[in-house]
């Protein structure tokens, strides 16, 4: 049986003779954690070779093998054939090996061009200084590489999710690099910003790079993929062809066991009182005159194409962001305060970026599962550890949360395990109305699962969502009826017969 693991890729552009870098029997161990369990890897150049697995899967920590940011604890590296180390992220660098990571790293208050070129700028004419013309310059063409026009001076603050990404991507191709990792990356872009990537990608193949891709989305995995590697509880499963193999065959190896991948909601919809109801809702993010409204059981969603405004009206309604007019109401009770006032309300927003507003990533799993809930659990003030212990202890095994222990770092978690936090601190809370917001972006498939089945479970308990989403597949699953958004207003809604993917993009991208 040929061994298609090893063998050099159909697709490949280049020297075929040894893998551009291969990884023998890498493992990596945490406390109480084995990441990665002899892992061999071989990238051959011009080739895209798809990654897949859960989240805590060992992913991630190939990823920062690859880069230097972990050093393995046993295992081989070899470039061209020759054995070589990567101990740093310099010496990754050498090799011409570039990271796309899920979550950003990019410095806030510094621009895009600036973000793009840290640590690698251009020589100013005078010694000492830096050429930041040249700066701007060349991120600008980088920029233009992947179809975008993001404004090189804008400090990255002030940029969405979705841009911020296209400078994270931006970056790594800045570096020319012959190696480029990339860890979901279409998460947060649109169909358009999707499109442009790919194009790039396929210009890359073919001038030799190889490319590691991370996704969760079947679609990409065979839309692009030369080849298909499987990894589960830091193990490599199977490595695979694409016409090879089926969606429902990765699915069942990357976690275990059968998992339904449509999680279509059912058509048994009891709705009560009004958990939410907004009117007329504007402020300066760009929304204007929004109306909507969610009850007790139901899922409501709230789509449009990245940057329509979604986010923002979430922001908006749970008194994170200023409105200049409309009025929102909780529960028959109108809302004016700011965000402790709406969780004391019963209402909890599972935000886009669990990192930059979800979590405290310094404090354990224990204590930020606990952290909404203080003054329901502690009453008089005084802070009980052992309570607090059971109640965290009680979550993270309702939710299956993968750590060690409740006094795990939550910074340490995989992005899967960190979101399931983020929802368990608003249980822990008992909060009634839930915001979701892109709850499942950078999830696999089992967690995925797991986390629309709690979404169930809620609803039929009589709670209310309104859930945001990019993934049109699982807004027209998952919701009970849709708000499409359009330049930051409602361009319509949808009732569940007439809720499909046409309907939403007509909507959504219709202009007058």
């Amino acid at each position: 049986m040929v061994d298609v693991a090893t063998m050099a890729p159909r697709k490949a552009e280049g020297d075929a003779s040894a893998p551009l870098l291969e990884l023998r029997g890498i493992c990596k161990t945490f406390p109480g954690v084995r990441a990665l369990d002899d892992v061999s890897f071989p990238i051959w150049p011009g080739e895209i070779h798809m990654l897949c697995g859960e989240n805590g899967a060992g992913k991630s920590s190939l990823m920062k093998v690859l880069c230097g940011a972990y050093v393995a604890d046993e295992g081989e590296l070899f470039h061209h054939g020759e054995k070589v180390e990567i101990k740093s992220t310099l010496d990754a660098r050498k090799f011409g090996i570039a990271v796309i990571f899920q979550e950003f790293s990019l410095v806030p208050y510094l621009s895009v061009a600036q973000n793009i070129y840290l640590g690698r700028e251009f020589p100013g004419k005078i010694p000492g200084t830096i050429d930041r013309q040249k700066i701007r310059s060349e991120a600008r063409r980088v920029l233009g590489m992947i179809g975008s026009d993001i404004d090189i001076d804008a400090p990255v603050h002030t940029l969405g999710v979705a841009q911020q990404q296209i400078v994270e991507i931006a970056k790594a191709l800045s570096q020319n690099a012959r190696i480029l990792v990339m860890d979901e990356p279409t998460s947060a872009l649109s169909d358009t910003e999707t499109e442009h990537l790919f194009g790039m990608m396929r210009r890359l193949k073919a001038a030799g790079v190889a490319i590691v891709y991370i996704s969760h989305r079947m679609a990409e995995v065979f839309l692009l993929g030369d080849r298909i590697t499987i990894l589960r509880d830091g193990k490599k499963v199977a490595t695979v062809l694409p016409d090879e193999t089926t969606p429902g065959d990765l699915v069942q190896k990357m976690v275990g066991r059968k998992v339904d991948a449509i999680h279509r909601r059912g058509a048994n919809i009891k709705a009560g009182e009004v958990a939410l109801d907004v009117k007329g809702l504007t402020g300066p993010s760009g929304i204007s005159d929004i109306h909507l409204n969610v009850r007790a059981g139901e899922i409501v969603g709230l789509c449009g194409l990245v940057g329509s405004g979604r986010t923002e009206v979430a922001r908006a309604i749970f008194g994170a962001d200023r409105v200049t007019a409309g009025e929102v109401t909780f529960f028959a009770k109108r809302f004016t305060g700011g965000p402790d006032e709406a969780t004391r309300r019963g209402v909890a927003l599972i935000p886009e970026s669990r990192k930059a507003q979800g979590l405290a990533l310094i404090r354990s799993v224990g204590d930020n599962i606990v952290v909404a809930a203080l003054d329901r659990l502690f009453p008089s003030h005084v802070f009980h550890p052992g309570k607090a212990s059971k109640v965290a202890q009680a979550m993270i095994k309702k939710l299956r949360i993968s750590t060690p222990s409740a006094r795990r770092a939550v910074q340490v978690l995989s992005g899967g395990n960190q979101q399931k936090v983020v929802i368990g601190k608003w249980l822990t809370a008992d909060a009634r109305l839930f915001i979701f917001d892109e709850p499942t972006r950078g999830i696999d498939v089992g967690a995925k699962a797991e986390i629309f089945a709690l979404m169930y479970d809620l609803v039929e308990n009589g709670a209310a969502i309104l859930m945001i989403s990019s993934e049109l597949s699982e807004i027209v699953n998952v919701c009970d009826r849709a708000y499409v958004m359009r330049e930051g207003i409602i361009a319509g809604e949808l009732s569940r017969e007439r809720l499909n993917e046409e309907n939403i993009l007509q909507l959504g991208m219709h202009h007058e």
